[in-house]
């Protein structure tokens, strides 16, 4: 909330280089505290989400996976070693649903990050557009494998690069982005009947171009990338 009392962003807003981009001003401003006052400290973001004032109305949606997970990319990179969501399960901004401890799309966005992103940060080169967000881990559990991480910010225009040998595909989007429901390769993301949690897994795809559909996010994992900077990370 600015000062004025309007609010700092609007749904429309929600994935505006402006507002995905608040979180890198927010680091700037501490990492410079750190150098004055505890040169060489590690920095760690002790709470984070949807949440300023109260909260954005479209906290719970899959809109907001797209915040949450450029904020991980980008905090990486700036060298932040831990981020620490707010709540599990209470308040729209929470991972589960209060009342009936459901997953929450930034749940599943949380679980593929972890599942995938190791905690050797890489770089992912040169962005073809702006609205492409590229991040590159290690990928965790696989020596030698790097995870991209691909988010496609426009509401309209389909991104694309090129990835010059084999990978595995995990491609997160939603029938409505204000919608509670989160599909992982075009299948709903949802727990089993005695509360297991689904397979999480990948399509396979050749080298060459791959491309992203409009408000996407993608993981890109290449088990077999045989990157020297990356051992095992479990």
């Amino acid at each position: 909330m600015r000062k004025d009392g309007r609010a700092l962003t609007t749904e429309n807003s929600a994935l505006s280089d402006e507002w995905l981009s608040q979180t890198d001003k927010v680091e700037t401003f501490y990492a410079g505290l750190r150098d004055r006052f505890e040169p060489g400290k590690p920095l760690w973001i002790t709470e984070t989400a949807d949440a300023a004032c109260g909260g954005n109305p479209w906290a719970s949606t899959f809109l907001d996976s797209f915040r949450y997970l450029n904020q991980l990319g980008a905090m990486a990179q700036r060298g932040v070693q831990v981020v620490m969501h707010n709540t599990l399960d209470a308040s729209d901004y929470g991972l589960l649903d209060e009342n009936t401890l459901m997953p929450r799309p930034n749940y599943w966005a949380a679980l593929l990050w972890r599942k995938l992103m190791g905690r050797t940060v890489l770089n992912p080169g040169a962005s073809a557009a702006p609205e492409l967000h590229l991040y590159a881990h290690c990928q965790r559990g696989h020596p030698g494998g790097v995870t991209i991480m691909a988010i496609n910010a426009s509401r309209t225009a389909t991104q694309s690069f090129e990835i010059p040998v084999e990978s595995e595909r995990y491609t997160l989007t939603a029938a409505q982005l204000t919608g509670n429901d989160i599909e992982l390769n075009g299948h709903e993301l949802k727990l089993g009947g005695d509360d297991s949690l689904p397979r999480l897994a990948a399509v396979p795809v050749q080298s060459g171009t791959l491309t992203f559909a409009p408000a996407s996010i993608t993981f890109i994992a290449v088990p077999n990338a045989n990157n020297p900077s990356c051992g095992l990370e479990e």
